[in-house]
């Protein structure tokens, strides 16, 4: 799967709606009751961009990349404006102790960055591929640590040089993009006039 480590350009990006979603079987049984089954561990998010093209130059800026693309062939990155840090609201600058995201023990070196979102005693966590370069902070027992470790901004993988000793908690804080695709193959964009111009972007989530 082709996937470029790029954004989708900010003008265009913001005022993009849409959120997660899941995929959920629902089969009612005798007296109305449900069962349901989660078919997927991690949402996968949807959006619409229509309200960053708002001219011509957004309309040419998101024509070029929509042929680098090839449509639906290759992803690429978008900043969700609704959530794109570590930090519980989504938006706040993010801190070395944010979210946990592991417990050495005295062997293992890499950590996946993730984000927790809980509410009534249950915790929903979020894989954190895309993290933002030069923003990753990290955190080991309760102290900011500056050096020993790398993050890979494709994978959101954190390698240690020497691995966290047993029972001590690490800690992260970052930027992230989500990482997306078109929805569709075609771009169908409308010149209200010589300046303006609108079209529909459809966007999906993708696994990387």
């Amino acid at each position: 799967m082709s996937f470029d480590e790029v954004r989708l350009p900010l003008k265009i990006a913001y005022g993009a709606s849409g959120g997660p979603g899941f995929s959920t079987e629902v089969i009612t049984i005798a007296g109305g009751f449900e069962r349901r089954n989660q078919n997927w561990s991690q949402a996968r998010r949807v959006y619409d961009a229509r309200t960053g093209v708002r001219s011509a130059a957004d309309a040419a800026l998101l024509s070029a990349f929509f042929h680098a693309r090839a449509g639906r062939a290759r992803g690429f990155r978008l900043k969700d404006w609704s959530d794109f840090t570590s930090k519980p609201d989504g938006v706040s600058a993010p801190a070395f102790d944010d979210q946990i995201i592991g417990t050495g023990d005295g062997s293992t070196l890499a950590f996946q960055l993730v984000k927790n979102y809980g509410s009534g005693g249950v915790t929903h966590r979020r894989d954190i591929r895309k993290p933002v370069q030069g923003s990753v902070v990290i955190g080991v027992n309760g102290a900011q640590v500056a050096g020993g470790w790398t993050v890979n901004a494709a994978t959101g993988v954190v390698s240690f040089s020497v691995a966290p000793a047993a029972g001590q908690v690490i800690t992260a804080g970052f930027e992230f993009d989500v990482p997306v695709r078109f929805d569709t193959d075609v771009l169908r964009i409308t010149a209200e006039d010589e300046n303006r111009a609108k079209t529909e972007i459809p966007l999906v989530e993708i696994r990387v």
